[in-house]
């Protein structure tokens, strides 16, 4: 951000000088300056602004709060960049504003718009029709190349890309083919857009199709946009790449969050209200904390063991650390793979084949360390383990074998079960899983500690 703007501290009197500030940076680095301003000075700003700026600026998916400026602005001005900026953003502005705000500036809108706003709001915000824009850019195939090209210039200020093009049935509406930009430029000009032929289908997905589908098509064959149509193939809009980035980045962001153990956020973290924050977060905690209780059940169950051989509690925080850990890799991996289509529901017995002899071998090695550490320790005195220590080794041995081939076991399933159940598979968190694996940690640690310690020590 430019310091001027930064360190200007303005007021409503000077609005006007800042607005004039905002016009000399890049359109970004204006709406960043544009979010630092308090409420009311960005209304007044954008009130003495130059209408195209204001209409960049509220086109850019960076600006905060725009439903708290333009509901707040004149209806003149409101209504004048509500006119100017793409219909995908006028709708996620529309999302956010209040019913009565938004029922007076839908009556400022032109017939069309209203229409075309209508009509995206009805589908969900994950979805590719949430995502759309209607202002694409459509051709008929009987026009001649030359035409085409005088009409995009004609209209291109009008639409949201003009590097992807499609060629529609003018009766029906309905997709014919996709073309570039490029592919009318290397054109005769005298021949016909229909002329210019694709053999491939074109790719297209339904107003239904989850925002995260629409991602990973644009990024597999490298789209710089995907055309939307209804079940009868008319072609309703088009989902842009700059719009896919922005709900990638909005999607990795709800994951991580919910990998951590708690609700997503709805917005910057500085901008959560402490009480908001406090319902993000106590609702999971809570959760986490009862399926802990189960730990203390577990042991209250083997505590005549636990009576008879102390020398077993010393491990338990090592035992239930090795299961949870290996549960959160494998969880990580398998989500990840998940969200990037590298494996699909059908898969999951080819995850378990896999992560089973996995977890065998990474059991295997930790339960060598650990006995190796018993061992280590008795023979050089540092800890006296009793007369069965080889016992104790091979008991901390074999449960690590067994608690972390679990831990890898479940850890991979459970985003499968959750993805099966309808439920997003970044609810099965590290610390869901961790918990999970404690609990099962140590009856796994408990019934292995008494076959090989019966007689002995149990």
């Amino acid at each position: 951000m430019d310091k001027k703007v930064e360190n200007s501290m303005p007021t409503l009197e000077d609005a006007a000088a800042l607005a004039e500030k905002l016009a000399t940076l890049r359109v970004a680095d204006a709406v960043d300056a544009l979010d630092a301003l308090d409420h009311p000075i960005d209304v007044a700003v954008v009130k003495a602004m130059p209408l195209s700026l204001a209409v960049q600026l509220f086109d850019e998916a960076g600006l905060d709060h725009p439903h708290e400026i333009i509901q707040d602005l004149p209806d003149d001005r409101a209504a004048a960049i509500l006119d100017g900026i793409s219909a995908d953003r006028r709708v996620e502005i529309f999302r956010k504003l209040k019913t009565e705000d938004r029922q007076r500036l839908t009556k400022l809108l032109s017939p069309a718009d209203q229409a075309s706003l209508a009509q995206l709001l009805t589908y969900e915000p994950s979805t590719a029709g949430g995502m759309m824009t209607t202002e694409f850019l459509s051709l008929p195939p009987t026009l001649r190349v030359e035409g085409a090209l005088r009409h995009i210039r004609e209209v291109a200020k009008e639409k949201e890309t003009i590097y992807s093009i499609y060629v529609v049935d003018p009766a029906t509406q309905k997709l014919i083919r996709p073309l570039s930009l490029r592919d009318l430029i290397l054109a005769e000009p005298s021949a016909t857009v229909g002329s210019i032929q694709r053999n491939r289908e074109p790719i297209v997905v339904l107003p239904t199709t989850d925002r995260e589908e629409v991602s990973a098509l644009i990024s597999k064959y490298d789209l710089l946009a995907v055309p939307v149509v209804d079940p009868s193939g008319k072609l309703i809009g088009i989902v842009t790449v700059d719009d896919v980035i922005d709900a990638m980045v909005e999607e990795a962001t709800e994951d991580v969050q919910r990998f951590g153990g708690m609700e997503s956020l709805d917005g910057p973290y500085m901008e959560i209200s402490f009480m908001g924050m406090i319902k993000k977060r106590a609702g999971w905690l809570c959760a986490l904390f009862l399926s802990e209780m189960l730990t203390a059940s577990a042991m209250q169950h083997y505590e005549g063991q636990l009576e008879k051989a102390v020398v077993l509690t010393l491990f338990i925080p090592l035992i239930m650390s090795s299961g949870g850990n290996s549960g959160s890799q494998a969880t990580s991996l398998i989500i990840r793979a998940l969200a990037l289509g590298e494996v699909k529901l059908k898969d999951w017995w080819r995850i378990a084949f896999r992560e089973l002899p996995s977890g065998l071998v990474l059991g295997s090695l930790l339960g060598a360390i650990g006995f190796a550490r018993i061992t280590i320790w008795q023979l050089a005195d540092f800890h006296d383990y009793g007369e069965h220590w080889m016992l104790i080794a091979s008991t901390v041995a074999a449960a690590l074998v067994g608690i972390v081939t679990f831990g890898s076991l479940a850890g991979s399933m459970l985003p499968f079960v959750l993805k099966r159940l309808g439920f997003d598979p970044a609810t099965a968190s590290a610390p869901f899983v961790a918990t999970l694996v404690d609990v099962t940690g140590l009856i796994i640690y408990f019934t292995i500690a008494y076959e090989i310690l019966k007689g002995t020590l149990l």
